[in-house]
Protein backbone atom coordinates (compact mmCIF):
# COMPACT_ATOMS: atom_id res chain seq x y z
CA UNK A 1 0.00 0.00 0.00
CA UNK A 2 1.45 3.39 -0.52
CA UNK A 3 2.15 5.56 2.18
CA UNK A 4 1.01 9.39 2.21
CA UNK A 5 3.61 11.31 3.98
CA UNK A 6 1.48 13.78 5.95
CA UNK A 7 3.13 17.00 7.89
CA UNK A 8 1.20 17.92 11.05
CA UNK A 9 2.05 20.71 13.43
CA UNK A 10 -0.05 21.54 16.04
CA UNK A 11 -0.26 24.56 18.56
CA UNK A 12 -2.02 24.36 22.39
CA UNK A 13 -2.30 25.98 25.48
CA UNK A 14 0.04 24.04 27.15
CA UNK A 15 2.44 20.87 27.46
CA UNK A 16 -0.19 17.47 27.85
CA UNK A 17 -3.29 16.47 26.20
CA UNK A 18 -6.05 15.94 28.43
CA UNK A 19 -4.37 18.62 30.99
CA UNK A 20 -4.06 21.42 27.91
CA UNK A 21 -6.02 21.97 25.04
CA UNK A 22 -5.34 21.83 21.18
CA UNK A 23 -6.01 24.99 19.81
CA UNK A 24 -4.88 24.50 16.43
CA UNK A 25 -3.83 21.94 13.90
CA UNK A 26 -2.43 22.44 10.67
CA UNK A 27 -1.29 19.18 7.80
CA UNK A 28 0.12 19.21 4.39
CA UNK A 29 0.57 16.52 2.14
CA UNK A 30 4.70 16.28 2.13
CA UNK A 31 4.77 15.50 -2.09
CA UNK A 32 1.64 18.09 -3.13
CA UNK A 33 2.34 20.98 -0.64
CA UNK A 34 -0.87 22.15 -2.24
CA UNK A 35 -3.14 19.74 -0.26
CA UNK A 36 -3.90 21.14 3.35
CA UNK A 37 -5.82 21.58 6.50
CA UNK A 38 -5.78 23.80 8.85
CA UNK A 39 -8.56 24.16 11.93
CA UNK A 40 -8.96 25.61 15.30
CA UNK A 41 -10.45 24.28 18.40
CA UNK A 42 -12.55 25.17 21.05
CA UNK A 43 -10.13 24.69 23.98
CA UNK A 44 -11.63 21.79 26.24
CA UNK A 45 -11.30 23.52 29.59
CA UNK A 46 -9.34 26.94 30.90
CA UNK A 47 -6.31 25.71 31.52
CA UNK A 48 -3.24 27.47 29.72
CA UNK A 49 0.48 27.90 30.25
CA UNK A 50 1.56 31.45 29.40
CA UNK A 51 4.65 30.80 27.60
CA UNK A 52 2.20 28.53 25.33
CA UNK A 53 -0.51 31.20 24.77
CA UNK A 54 2.38 34.05 23.79
CA UNK A 55 4.19 31.44 21.45
CA UNK A 56 0.47 31.06 20.10
CA UNK A 57 -0.45 34.58 20.32
CA UNK A 58 -4.09 34.86 20.85
CA UNK A 59 -6.09 34.18 23.73
CA UNK A 60 -7.92 31.43 25.11
CA UNK A 61 -10.86 33.45 24.88
CA UNK A 62 -10.70 33.44 21.43
CA UNK A 63 -10.41 30.31 20.13
CA UNK A 64 -13.36 29.23 21.98
CA UNK A 65 -15.22 31.93 20.66
CA UNK A 66 -13.45 31.15 16.97
CA UNK A 67 -12.73 27.20 17.57
CA UNK A 68 -15.20 24.23 16.24
CA UNK A 69 -15.84 21.82 18.26
CA UNK A 70 -12.91 19.29 19.18
CA UNK A 71 -14.82 15.93 17.49
CA UNK A 72 -16.29 18.40 14.67
CA UNK A 73 -12.74 19.64 14.05
CA UNK A 74 -11.30 15.93 14.12
CA UNK A 75 -13.84 14.60 12.09
CA UNK A 76 -13.05 17.12 9.87
CA UNK A 77 -9.47 16.39 9.96
CA UNK A 78 -10.22 12.46 9.41
CA UNK A 79 -11.89 13.30 5.81
CA UNK A 80 -9.47 15.07 4.72
CA UNK A 81 -6.91 12.36 5.28
CA UNK A 82 -9.13 9.63 3.89
CA UNK A 83 -9.61 12.23 0.88
CA UNK A 84 -6.01 12.76 0.76
CA UNK A 85 -4.78 9.43 1.02
CA UNK A 86 -7.23 7.69 -0.96
CA UNK A 87 -6.33 4.21 -1.77
CA UNK A 88 -2.71 4.95 0.26
CA UNK A 89 -2.40 5.00 3.97
CA UNK A 90 -1.33 8.35 5.55
CA UNK A 91 1.90 8.75 7.74
CA UNK A 92 2.45 10.86 10.78
CA UNK A 93 5.39 13.25 9.78
CA UNK A 94 6.05 15.84 12.40
CA UNK A 95 9.36 18.01 13.86
CA UNK A 96 9.58 16.98 17.31
CA UNK A 97 6.81 14.69 16.42
CA UNK A 98 6.65 13.52 19.81
CA UNK A 99 4.65 16.56 20.52
CA UNK A 100 2.49 16.95 17.76
CA UNK A 101 1.77 13.40 17.88
CA UNK A 102 0.50 13.00 21.40
CA UNK A 103 -1.66 15.72 20.67
CA UNK A 104 -3.52 14.25 17.93
CA UNK A 105 -3.14 10.65 18.87
CA UNK A 106 -5.56 12.12 22.11
CA UNK A 107 -7.85 13.88 20.31
CA UNK A 108 -9.22 11.35 17.56
CA UNK A 109 -9.07 8.11 20.25
CA UNK A 110 -10.70 10.68 22.85
CA UNK A 111 -13.20 12.11 20.05
CA UNK A 112 -13.46 9.23 17.10
CA UNK A 113 -12.49 6.23 19.44
CA UNK A 114 -9.46 5.33 16.73
CA UNK A 115 -6.30 7.24 15.15
CA UNK A 116 -6.19 6.68 11.06
CA UNK A 117 -2.31 7.09 11.46
CA UNK A 118 -2.19 4.01 13.29
CA UNK A 119 -0.15 4.25 16.45
CA UNK A 120 3.60 5.64 15.00
CA UNK A 121 4.65 8.46 12.96
CA UNK A 122 8.62 9.61 11.94
CA UNK A 123 9.78 12.59 13.77
CA UNK A 124 11.71 14.46 11.29
CA UNK A 125 14.13 15.40 14.14
CA UNK A 126 15.34 11.72 14.68
CA UNK A 127 15.22 11.41 11.09
CA UNK A 128 17.86 14.32 10.68
CA UNK A 129 20.02 12.86 13.21
CA UNK A 130 20.13 9.79 11.76
CA UNK A 131 21.18 11.20 8.49
CA UNK A 132 23.78 13.59 9.06
CA UNK A 133 25.33 11.97 12.71
CA UNK A 134 25.06 14.78 14.50
CA UNK A 135 23.69 15.02 18.27
CA UNK A 136 20.24 15.75 19.43
CA UNK A 137 21.29 18.92 20.68
CA UNK A 138 22.01 19.51 17.40
CA UNK A 139 18.95 18.90 15.42
CA UNK A 140 17.37 21.61 16.55
CA UNK A 141 15.57 23.78 13.54
CA UNK A 142 18.35 26.56 13.73
CA UNK A 143 21.15 24.23 13.44
CA UNK A 144 19.60 21.63 10.72
CA UNK A 145 21.50 23.07 7.17
CA UNK A 146 20.10 25.60 5.87
CA UNK A 147 19.71 24.16 2.10
CA UNK A 148 17.22 21.43 3.93
CA UNK A 149 14.89 23.70 5.67
CA UNK A 150 13.32 25.16 2.26
CA UNK A 151 12.31 28.42 2.23
CA UNK A 152 8.56 28.73 4.15
CA UNK A 153 8.75 30.83 7.31
CA UNK A 154 8.09 29.54 10.73
CA UNK A 155 5.35 31.66 12.23
CA UNK A 156 3.70 29.50 14.96
CA UNK A 157 0.82 29.04 12.65
CA UNK A 158 0.02 25.50 12.63
CA UNK A 159 -0.69 25.46 8.93
CA UNK A 160 2.38 27.61 7.85
CA UNK A 161 4.65 25.08 10.10
CA UNK A 162 2.99 22.21 8.49
CA UNK A 163 3.98 23.25 5.28
CA UNK A 164 7.63 24.70 6.30
CA UNK A 165 8.51 20.89 7.77
CA UNK A 166 6.91 19.17 4.55
CA UNK A 167 9.71 20.72 3.00
CA UNK A 168 11.82 20.44 5.21
CA UNK A 169 10.80 16.07 5.12
CA UNK A 170 10.79 16.19 1.41
CA UNK A 171 14.52 17.49 0.95
CA UNK A 172 15.93 15.58 3.98
CA UNK A 173 14.15 12.64 2.03
CA UNK A 174 15.82 13.19 -1.28
CA UNK A 175 19.10 13.86 0.30
CA UNK A 176 18.97 10.83 1.78
CA UNK A 177 18.25 8.80 -1.70
CA UNK A 178 21.05 10.50 -3.43
CA UNK A 179 23.38 9.02 -0.80
CA UNK A 180 21.94 5.49 -0.87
Amino acid sequence: MKEIYVSVDIEASGPVPATYSMLSLGAAVVDDQKQTLYVEFRPTNDRFVPEAMKVVGRTLRDFAEKGRDPKEAMLAFRDWLTQVAKAGRPVFVGFNATFDWAFVNFYFHEHLGENPFGFGGIDIKSYYMGMSGCSWDDTRSSRIASDLKGSAPHTHNALDDAIEQAEMFRRMRKETTRKL
